[in-house]
């Protein structure tokens, strides 16, 4: 019964971001700031990355009902601010209010499973937590659009709150954890020093070169916060009790291998659902709505290629053809989409989309699952956490780099083409694209070959990015998979039993 509450949390978490992508350009064209418009979801990424770790130690020391609870009220006030916001920098703010609480999410429902169920029966579940994904995947983008066309762009925000209030109820009455009395220090100040490096990183590739120099002082001075906390943050880890990023997980040449190219695909992914909505909304003449159907190929494509991954992995135990074939595919379909320009047809968007989701689908289970291999058993939760939290640091740095290649290439288009007329139009990034029949067919049509020109940058660095994913799939080694079945026993000799969890 519980389950049904957790898999509601699940939804909640990624339904989010596939909500937000297609009313963005809605949001932008009413509250302005073109150029802050990937910090909308980077404020979100950093939240959930700088509390992920805390999130799961905080779990095991006060229970895991409570703080589970606990992140999902976070993330309903901010999303209800959201959902309030009169500018964007209000908006930036409550999304890193709501992605503090979001970072909760996903650990607390992976580590309550594995307090209710034992590790042998775990992958009964996989099935119903690739439903759920299936739901956010392909039903967010619609959901997401609909509601901006009827609803107001607001409502993408508040739709989270009846969701959550029944996700709360569920947890509340049917979740009943046996009490554990596990006596462990938080790592505070390993937390502290990865959030200020983490966030001066993306502070450096969001502003350089846009907001200031790259010569500046306020960049230079980041670079050299970013260089000093993580310099301590890596001398703290050595020497913690428990710390927040064990560094002895990346002793495991595998390991480190595999979240790399983790890395790697959320960078490109949140980059691909972040501006695909944008181009189609803008260049394609799609409502909202639409945008969200045209980014079907790529989700159902990603999902159904995730699912068959999953079941080969299970009966054979092969895995390493798949990073590759993935990150291969991610180069391709990248490439692909940098060449639509505006007269690039929806069908034609349609199967490129196709090929990058099937990409991302041979890599979405595989890099956790590898992660979780290349480690003893005791740090399972360690493996599953760092892989969570690299991925996601990737699609925080890939939204703020792609969104600052995306804003300098629109004005410096629309600047070749309409001179200094063109910061009245994107100064301030009040074009909303349901208005752009309301202005000059000369500004129309400058605005419609900056955001495509804009589409080509994005992608073509996600091309270049994910050739060194192709590069480093080559050197995953294939380790014979623990508990895949009797034949792979005994090629295992050296794995640690399985550690007994408590039941419920």
């Amino acid at each position: 019964m519980v389950l049904g509450g957790l898999m509601i949390a699940i939804l909640l978490a990624m339904l989010d971001n596939m909500i937000i992508g297609t009313a963005m350009p809605t949001i932008v064209g009413e509250l302005g700031g073109f150029n802050h418009l990937s910090w909308v979801v980077t404020a979100y990424t950093l939240g959930t990355a700088a509390s992920t770790p805390l999130w799961g130690k905080l779990g095991d020391l006060y229970g895991r009902k409570g703080v589970f609870m606990t992140s999902i009220v976070i993330f309903l006030i901010g999303s209800g601010l959201s959902g309030m916001a009169q500018d964007m920098g209000q908006l930036i703010a409550f999304r890193a209010v709501q992605g503090l609480g979001a970072g909760g999410l996903l650990v607390g429902v992976m580590a309550i499973i594995g307090d209710l169920v034992p590790p042998r029966e775990r992958g009964r579940y996989q099935g119903m937590m690739a439903a759920v994904m299936a739901v956010a995947m392909i039903g967010g983008p619609l959901v997401g659009g609909s509601i901006t066309d009827h609803l107001g762009w607001r409502w993408s925000f508040y739709v989270n709150l009846p969701i959550g209030i029944v996700a709360l109820f569920a947890v509340w009455a049917t979740l009943h954890l046996p009490k554990k009395h596990i006596k462990a220090k938080i790592d505070y100040p390993g937390a502290a020093l990865l959030t200020v490096g983490i966030t001066s990183l993306v502070l450096i590739t969001t502003w350089g070169g846009t907001e200031y120099d790259w010569v500046s002082a306020q960049i230079v001075g980041l670079a050299v916060l970013a260089a000093g906390s993580l310099c301590a943050f890596f001398l703290v880890e050595r020497s913690a009790p428990e710390p927040v990023l064990p560094l002895r997980v990346f002793r495991s040449r595998n390991f480190s291998l595999i979240t790399s190219i983790g890395f790697i695909t959320g960078f490109v992914m949140f980059g691909a659902v972040t501006f695909l909505p944008l181009y189609q909304q803008t260049v394609q003449g799609a409502s909202a709505t639409n945008s969200g159907m045209l980014l079907l190929p790529m989700l159902v494509s990603m999902l159904v290629i995730s699912l068959v991954v999953g079941r080969v992995t299970t009966e054979t135990g092969k895995y390493k053809i798949f990073p590759i074939l993935g990150s291969a595919l991610l180069v391709v379909g990248s490439l692909l989409l940098s060449l639509m320009d505006t007269g690039t047809s929806r069908v034609t968007s349609g199967v490129y989309m196709a090929v990058l989701g099937a990409g991302l689908g041979f890599l979405m289970q595989i890099t956790m699952l590898v992660a979780q291999n290349s480690v003893e058993m005791k740090d399972m939760g360690v493996a599953s956490s760092t892989a969570t939290l690299l991925r996601t640091i990737g699609s925080s740095f890939g939204v703020s780099v792609f969104g600052v290649l995306f804003a300098n290439r629109v004005e410096a288009t629309m600047t070749d083409r309409l001179g200094s007329k063109a910061e009245q139009y994107v100064g301030g990034g009040q074009i909303d694209p349901s208005r752009l029949e309301e202005l000059p067919a000369t500004v129309r049509d400058a605005y419609l070959h900056g955001v495509s020109s804009g589409t080509h940058s994005v992608f073509l660095w996600g091309a270049l990015i994910s050739v060194i994913a192709f590069v480093v799939a080559f050197a995953v080694q294939e380790v014979p998979l623990r508990g895949g079945g009797p034949k792979d026993a005994p090629s295992s000799p050296k794995a640690p039993a399985p550690v007994e969890t408590v039941g419920a």
